[in-house]
């Protein structure tokens, strides 16, 4: 089983005299309609708290954000879009776009975070989408045998900081999304890349519908479109257990970047948002651009 982590040093993070931290988070996977699983979270990668990387005068980094996976009708979810911060000096980063969440009897989904693993259809186990390494966490599993009650619920989509939740034999519960991570490259503690819920078949709203984990992930569903993953959170979408509905689709992903404010030069593209925390400035990127030193 691949496990997101943050990469963790000494002190407060923040980056020295020209050099810069990073948050790049990809897009979430869609849930998948019909006994459907929960979408996978998208990858999650950062340096704050950790070593910087150097900035040179006069390049220009790009940033691609990652969109979130389409919902769906009666299918598996749609995959997250990668998101990627480059430029000349650095190595390219790139976060994989979360995997999709499988409709009954399909497996999850491949990505950043796995997707969580469709309902019943027969006596075989289905397996959660792997998450990639150092960026998230594997779906849930649906285990199922001949000689029990069949699992009708979908399982949950991994998620930055824990993998979804499975789901056991005769139990019609969707499984929870797995819990993203919290980062505070903004100044402010922030949870980023958690898991979509599976469906269940236990009645709209009942306690049995799959929770989104912490960081953006969206709730399953029974009978009504079930709920998307937050925007730039790259949470996954919730997966719906009626064929007829649409999934929940993933939340889109986002950039940030953090420098020394006395070498920001103000020279973007794209419009991303610009604040100050401390002696530091924060470029928060919610769609494509670029920064030149």
């Amino acid at each position: 089983m691949a496990f997101g982590y943050q990469i963790l040093g000494f002190g407060s993070g923040g980056a020295a005299p020209f050099e810069m931290d990073y948050l790049v988070v990809a897009g979430g996977g869609a849930g998948a309609s019909r006994h459907g699983g929960g979408g996978g979270a998208g990858g999650f990668l950062t340096n704050y708290g950790g070593t910087p990387i150097p900035l040179s005068s006069g390049v220009t980094y790009t940033v691609t954000v990652g969109a979130g996976g389409a919902g769906i009708s009666n299918g598996n979810g749609n995959t997250g879009s990668d998101s990627v911060l480059s430029g000349t000096g650095i190595a390219t980063i790139t976060a994989d776009g979360g995997g999709f969440g499988g409709r009954i009897g399909a497996v999850g989904g491949d990505g950043g975070s796995g997707g969580g693993a469709g309902g019943f259809q027969d006596s075989a186990p289905r397996n959660g989408g792997a998450g990639t390494a150092g960026q998230g966490n594997d779906g849930g599993d649906v285990v199922t045998t001949a000689s029990t009650a069949p699992g009708y619920g979908g399982a949950g989509g991994g998620g930055a900081g824990a993998a979804g939740e499975g789901v056991p034999s005769g139990n019609g519960d969707g499984g929870d999304g797995g819990v993203g991570l919290e980062n505070s490259i903004t100044g402010t503690g922030t949870f980023y890349a958690g898991g979509g819920g599976g469906s269940s078949d236990n009645g709209e709203g009942a306690p049995g519908q799959g929770v989104g984990g912490n960081g953006g992930g969206g709730a399953g569903a029974e009978n009504t479109t079930a709920t998307s993953g937050t925007a730039n959170t790259s949470g996954g979408g919730g997966g719906v257990y009626q064929s007829s509905q649409t999934s929940g689709a993933g939340g889109s992903g986002v950039v940030i970047l953090r420098m020394p404010t006395s070498i920001y030069t103000g020279t973007t593209t794209g419009s991303p948002t610009v604040t100050t925390d401390g002696t530091g400035t924060v470029i928060k990127f919610t769609a494509s651009g670029s920064y030149t030193a």
